[in-house]
């Protein structure tokens, strides 16, 4: 069944054709009736499938993780874990989760990210993504630039065997990352969740077996 948009009086075409989408995606549907605050909650669940992330006991960092979607799913997977959630964007309390609203760029947010995780990091999660500008190369740069940070970071907290999860845009600019990404762990992947919408690039790069920072 198709759910019409009631009423598009005073709404621009891409506003309604947006919500539209919204309102007949099937994955909306589910993460509404699973208690999820978005759709993103299912990429990282199928990527938990499929790559064993969110062991329990874990600690996990989710970077951007506005709504909060990806802090519910480790929270519960990963139990009796330590989940640091950090985002510019106040995030709703998850329980078992610790939420930082910080600028990930700000000098003192290393030191502040660090004492809430309380040790090495098993798990570094990036879902971080800048506003989209409409114009794809800026967009795909952006989102690989956000990458390249998070894994900068990533990097000095990793505990060895580690693993990290970036999204990033189908495209050549993140070459430099994936190159450092195969020096400094055992695997290396990109995957397109089902929960990915097919008309968009972005991917995400899945790292395991962290080795340590060359």
């Amino acid at each position: 069944m198709v759910e019409r948009v009631k009423s598009a009086r005073g709404r621009k075409i891409s506003s309604t054709l947006w919500l539209k989408r919204q309102l007949n995606d099937p994955f909306v549907q589910q993460a509404r009736r699973a208690g999820y605050r978005s759709r993103a909650a299912f990429k990282l669940t199928a990527l938990d499938d499929r790559f064993h992330l969110l062991k329990p006991g874990a600690r996990i960092l989710d970077l951007g993780a506005a709504p909060g979607g990806w802090t519910q799913v480790a929270a519960a997977r990963a139990r009796n874990g330590t989940i640091v959630a950090v985002d510019l964007q106040p995030v709703l309390p998850v329980p078992g989760a610790t939420i930082l609203t910080l600028d990930f760029y700000a000098p003192a947010a290393p030191a502040l990210i660090r004492a809430a995780l309380g040790g090495p990091a098993d798990v570094v999660l990036s879902d971080m993504a800048a506003p989209a500008t409409g114009h794809g190369a800026t967009d795909h740069l952006r989102i690989v630039a956000l990458a390249d940070a998070a894994y900068e970071f990533a990097a000095t907290v990793l505990a060895p065997g580690g693993s990290f999860v970036a999204k990033v845009y189908q495209g050549g600019a993140e070459g430099e990352l994936l190159a450092r990404l195969k020096r400094d762990f055992a695997s290396v992947r990109h995957v397109k969740p089902p929960a990915s919408r097919s008309d968009s690039a972005e991917i995400y790069v899945v790292a395991q077996g962290f080795r340590g920072a060359g």
